[in-house]
C-alpha cells in the first residue's frame, strides 16, 4: 500500500513541475512579446494559460485522491495540502501571464525599450517561479527562502520603473497612456513574484509543518 502511495507522489510531483514549466513558458513568451513588440507571441499565452488551468484541476483531482483513498501520515498531509495551496497560486501566476500578453496587444507593437528594468523585472520572476517548484519536489526549504528573498529584488525593480514611467510622462504627455499599460505590466510581474514567494511558504510549510501565517 505505502509503495504505491509513494508511487502517487511521485505523478504528483511529476505534475507540479510540469505546471511550473508551463508558468514560466507563458512569462517568458509575455516577456519576449513586450521585448519585440511581436504582438503573435503575446496571443499564444492564452493557450499555455489554459493549459495551466487544465493541469490545475488535474492535480486537484490526484490530491482529493490521495486524501480520500490513502490513510497519509502527517508529513504526506503537509505535502499533500500544500500542493493545493501552490496550484492556486500558478494558476493565478498563469491568468496574470495572459494579462500582460492582453496588454501588450494594445501597444501597436511598441516594446518596453524604454523602461529595461522590466525585462530584468520579468526574469527574476521566472526564476523565482522556477525555483519555487523545484523547492517543493526537492523538499529544499534553503532554496525556498532563497526565493522568498528574492521578492525584495523584484519589489525594487517594480520601484525603479515606476519612478522612470513617471519621469516619462512628466517629459512628454503623448505618452501617458503607453506609460500606464507598462505600469501594469510592471504590476502584474510584481504579482506574479508575490505568487512565487506563497509557493516557497507553503514549500516550507510542507516539510516543517511551519507557516509564516500560522
Amino acid at each position: 500500500m505505502r509503495s504505491r502511495f509513494d508511487e502517487q507522489l511521485n505523478i504528483l510531483n511529476t505534475e507540479m513541475i510540469e505546471m511550473g514549466a508551463l508558468c514560466e513558458e507563458a512569462i517568458a513568451l509575455a516577456s519576449k512579446a513586450l521585448t519585440t513588440g511581436d504582438v503573435s507571441l503575446a496571443e499564444n499565452v492564452s493557450a499555455i494559460s489554459s493549459d495551466i488551468d487544465h493541469k490545475e484541476r488535474d492535480i486537484e483531482a490526484r490530491c482529493m485522491k490521495l486524501l480520500l483513498q490513502q490513510q497519509p501520515v502527517a508529513r504526506d498531509l503537509r505535502q499533500i495540502s500544500a500542493a493545493l495551496k501552490m496550484i492556486t497560486d500558478m494558476e493565478r501566476i498563469g491568468d496574470q501571464a495572459e494579462d500582460i500578453a492582453e496588454i501588450i496587444t494594445y501597444l501597436e507593437g511598441r516594446t518596453a525599450e524604454e523602461t529595461v528594468h522590466i525585462r530584468d523585472m520579468a526574469e527574476e520572476t521566472i526564476s523565482m517561479v522556477t525555483d519555487s517548484v523545484d523547492a517543493y519536489v526537492k523538499k529544499d526549504t534553503e532554496l525556498a527562502k532563497s526565493v522568498i528573498l528574492h521578492d525584495d529584488k523584484v519589489d525594487e525593480y517594480f520601484d525603479r520603473i515606476k519612478c522612470s514611467l513617471i519621469k516619462m510622462i512628466t517629459e512628454t504627455t503623448e505618452n501617458g497612456e503607453y506609460a500606464l499599460d507598462l505600469l501594469m505590466i510592471a504590476k502584474y510581474f510584481e504579482r506574479i513574484g508575490d505568487h512565487a514567494t506563497n509557493i516557497a511558504e507553503w514549500v516550507i510549510f510542507s516539510v516543517t509543518g511551519e507557516h509564516k501565517n500560522s
